[in-house]
């Protein structure tokens, strides 16, 4: 057997109950194969779900801990790492609480998952040079609809139909823990940033989202002129394009 053959056998016997592929390659000892890999196996999914529960604590402080490292195992199952990189296990989590019939009643935490999700990308995401508003104003006006701005890296943008922010909001370690949550109070729509080195959650209002929703999926600035302008009328486009490149939100763009 291959070195990468032992791997796979591992991997396999690890991950799932499959240890036919590795039993020949565990030396005797106290314990047999399975008993050997079982031992391992615990080890794994604690260490991954202890990954899970650093990527999404509001979700764990809103299922509690022993519900938590329930859907935690059963994910790892489903859906173990592919990635020699920690950082990027646990992107489909969301969609597996979508469907993970304990926590069916909380319609809300698939959308707390991905919010968390989204969080953790930009706080991991690659750094990016400002964009200079002088640069910007030498753009001649003609050419302005064929332009494509670029989102700074760790720019994500979440949209929700419940009052996410305020869930993330109240279960936070330092919240009030008397605040409660009316899930009548509607959705939200919310950019999550990194500025400097702190993430940030800020909501906004129906054509800003819009506009920069368009600006992350690559359209121009002439079709995201007409999303924003849909979504929300009145949208005051010169205030929201300045302060989104002095926040370096918005960090380029390019004529192509």
């Amino acid at each position: 057997m291959s070195l990468r053959d032992t791997q796979r056998g591992f991997s396999a016997g690890v991950l799932s109950d499959d240890v036919a592929a590795i039993r020949a390659r565990i030396r005797p000892g106290r314990f047999g194969a399975e008993r050997h890999l079982q031992i391992y196996r615990n080890n794994v999914y604690a260490s991954l779900t202890d990954a899970l529960a650093a990527i999404y604590p509001v979700v764990a402080r809103l299922v509690g801990d022993d519900c938590f490292r329930g859907c935690g195992h059963q994910y790892v199952r489903q859906a173990p790492p592919t990635s020699g990189n920690l950082h990027d296990f646990g992107e489909r989590f969301a969609d597996f609480l979508a469907s993970f019939e304990p926590v069916r009643t909380l319609a809300y935490l698939p959308d707390v998952a991905n919010l968390e999700w989204q969080w953790h990308r930009a706080f991991h995401a690659a750094d990016a040079p400002a964009l200079a508003l002088d640069i910007l104003a030498k753009v001649a006006p003609e050419q302005y609809a064929a332009l494509h701005f670029r989102l700074h890296p760790s720019a994500q943008l979440v949209a929700s139909e419940f009052p996410l922010l305020r869930i993330w909001q109240a279960n936070q370690l330092n919240a009030d823990t008397d605040d409660v949550v009316d899930l009548s109070e509607g959705g939200v729509q919310l950019l999550i940033a990194r500025r400097d080195i702190r993430v940030e959650i800020e909501a906004l209002d129906g054509g800003e989202y819009a506009l920069l929703r368009a600006f992350a999926r690559g359209q121009s600035f002439a079709d995201a002129v007409v999303a924003a302008n849909a979504a929300q009328a009145q949208f005051d486009l010169p205030a929201s394009l300045r302060q989104r490149v002095l926040d370096q939100t918005i960090v380029g763009f390019n004529s192509n």
